[in-house]
């Protein structure tokens, strides 16, 4: 029954993680053999960052997110209350701070670009999700302290 419990959040991360590889498939796609059905290369890049050195970091993103669907749906991952606790905070702080800009990009027309980049910034809300998501399943499948004892 855990394990069903389980497989909900994976599921949902497996879900974001899949729209996070779509987001970096389609710049790729944009830089190296550009299609016009695609929103142009420029639409999907929200920072100074060459390019070379945002895919790195997005294929880095993109393992880890994989190795943490893999492991909470082989069940290696172990609940942490901690890990939890922490997660749940820098995601929030994230999902916050993700929001805060696309509301400065809706409500400042002379917002700088960062803003305005509505690709790079609804997909910062799925990885703030994502972190969330996390969050929840180490929070919510952890055993207290206590419970642990008496075992």
């Amino acid at each position: 029954m855990v394990q069903n419990r389980w497989n909900r959040h994976v599921v949902v991360m497996a879900l974001l993680t899949g729209l996070f590889g779509l987001r970096v498939a389609g710049q790729a796609v944009q830089f190296w053999m550009p299609q016009t059905f695609l929103p142009a290369f420029a639409s999907f890049q929200g920072s100074a960052l060459p390019y070379s050195t945002l895919l790195l970091i997005q294929l880095l993103i993109l393992g880890l997110m994989l190795r943490t669907c893999l492991r909470i749906g082989g069940g290696i991952s172990v609940p942490d209350r901690r890990l939890g606790r922490g997660l749940a905070w820098f995601g929030g702080l994230y999902m916050a701070g993700s929001v805060a800009r696309i509301a400065v990009g809706l409500a400042v027309p002379s917002a700088p670009a960062w803003f305005s980049t509505w690709i790079p910034a609804l997909f910062h809300l799925v990885l703030a999700g994502f972190v969330l998501s996390a969050a929840h399943f180490h929070l919510h499948h952890s055993r207290p302290a206590a419970r642990m004892l008496e075992q």
